[in-house]
């Protein structure tokens, strides 16, 4: 209950501060052009609260359906307007304004993800340094001659700073045949060496899940340590006690939590051999893996809560941190990237070179912004750029109803060299709705498959 509460706040503040910057976006830029606002609503429906303020008296309100918000302008349009405010009416600005007003929202959520970030930057940005374990047989990487220990310092001439750029550089590559991964040996003096890493390989499945895994990329954590086992699961069964490291999985050595994890998941049923460390002893432990349904396939279970090895951590641990302008410089560029990927992933899903699960809706956002918001601030102010993107981005498309179904208007307006009709726009309205509500069901759809 605590839970859901906790997740369901952070919802509501993660939409707050979006949907409130989308609409200042709006504001300002009409009020910058002289068109009178008469209401600014945070949620749809019925008013639940509101207040007049300015020579305009504009209406500031709250109301009953809170995703999303509107600005309410003069506009002949929808509604009777004073002969004295005929000129400040919105449908009367220039064509170049009104495409100003409408897209000020959009670019108010880029703009807002530019500062977020660059405040991760100035406040620092916790990682790992990218160190690699031995990468497994048959894998990309070791068909790169890539070792353990390397460590990546640029992908296609990008600088990699940490494990969380590195996952980045290579996750944005998707849909190329390769990237070439820069990396420093000990025994080269630091002179780095690049290696070309194979991506034609991965399936939808492996980009969905871990990409960095099923290439062979794996961090350089140390043997992980059993934090918990969990009663009544095989680990326990088998006789697997809280304070082992796991050192192997049949066979194979383990460097990380996530690599149990994959070893574990990718057997379900099967019977593995945990090779553990005891108080300066070694054992092997036969551990059964339970099937069970996770996303739609079956996956092995243990029933054990893993964390890394502090020391191993404290070893690889790094902060990103830059001085306020080039935090600024660094905020603008992550932002740029994302949504130029954002735009490549959704065009990737309109031709069926990338999953519809990719499209989440409110559940799964309520949760995300959960477990950012327990993770520590940095990691939710992340969370929120990353959906002050999403929604500049998707507000920018050609939809009807969307702001960018808005501009296209516009431009088709100024193409012709008059407005589009009402008909036009009643047929754009009636199309708008339709494609936004096989969207929202289709989100919907996916996050309940998702989470339950």
């Amino acid at each position: 209950m605590i839970d859901t509460l906790y997740k369901v706040v952070a919802f509501a503040i993660t939409l707050g501060v979006l949907v409130v910057f989308h609409e200042l976006g709006h504001y300002v830029v009409a009020r910058l052009a002289g068109v009178k606002v008469l209401r600014f609503s945070v949620g749809f429906g019925r008013m639940i609260w509101s207040r007049r303020y300015g020579r305009d008296g504009t209406e500031w309100a709250l109301s009953a359906i809170p995703l999303g918000g509107y600005v309410k302008m003069a506009d002949e349009r929808e509604a009777h307007v004073d002969l004295a405010d005929l000129p400040r009416a919105f449908n009367r600005q220039s064509v170049w304004r009104r495409i100003a007003i409408v897209a000020a929202g959009p670019l108010a959520n880029l703009l807002l993800a530019v500062l977020l970030f660059a405040g991760t930057y100035i406040a620092g940005v916790p990682g790992q340094h990218a160190v690699l374990a031995e990468p497994s047989p048959a894998t990309p990487a070791a068909a790169a001659d890539v070792r353990a220990g390397d460590r990546v310092v640029a992908v296609d001439g990008e600088p990699v700073g940490s494990w969380q750029e590195l996952r980045w550089r290579v996750v944005r590559a998707q849909g190329h045949d390769h990237v070439t991964l820069s990396l420093v040996r000990d025994n080269l003096e630091h002179e780095p060496i690049d290696r070309a890493l194979a991506l034609d390989g991965l399936a939808t499945a492996d980009w969905e899940g871990n990409p960095l895994g099923a290439l062979g990329l794996r961090a350089d954590l140390g043997a992980p340590i059993v934090e918990q086992v969990v009663p009544g699961k095989p680990a326990e069964r088998a006789g697997i006690a809280s304070g082992d490291h796991i050192v192997t999985v049949d066979g194979r050595a383990m460097h990380s939590p996530s690599d149990v994890a994959s070893a574990t998941n990718a057997r379900p049923g099967a019977t593995l051999v945990y090779r553990v460390e005891r108080a300066g002893r070694q054992l092997d432990i036969p551990v059964t893996a339970e099937a069970v349904e996770q996303g739609g396939r079956r996956v092995g279970l243990a029933g054990v809560r893993l964390r890394a090895d502090p020391a191993m951590l404290e070893r690889a641990a790094v902060v990103v941190r830059y001085g306020p302008g080039e935090s600024l410089l660094q905020g603008a560029r992550k932002t740029w990237e994302l949504s130029a990927f954002t735009v490549r992933m959704l065009g990737r899903i309109v031709v069926g070179d990338a999953s519809l699960k990719n499209i989440s809706g409110p559940l799964t956002m309520a949760d995300i912004a959960g477990q950012s918001a327990q993770a520590g601030a940095l990691v939710f102010v992340s969370y929120l750029a990353l959906i002050s993107i999403s929604l500049g981005v998707l507000n920018l498309l050609p939809v009807p109803l969307l702001d960018g179904g808005h501009l296209l208007y516009y431009l088709a307006e100024i193409i012709k060299g008059s407005p589009v009709s009402d008909r036009a726009l009643e047929v754009g309205q009636r199309i708008g709705m339709a494609m936004l509500a096989v969207l929202m069901a289709l989100a919907l759809f996916n996050d309940v498959s998702r989470l339950f």
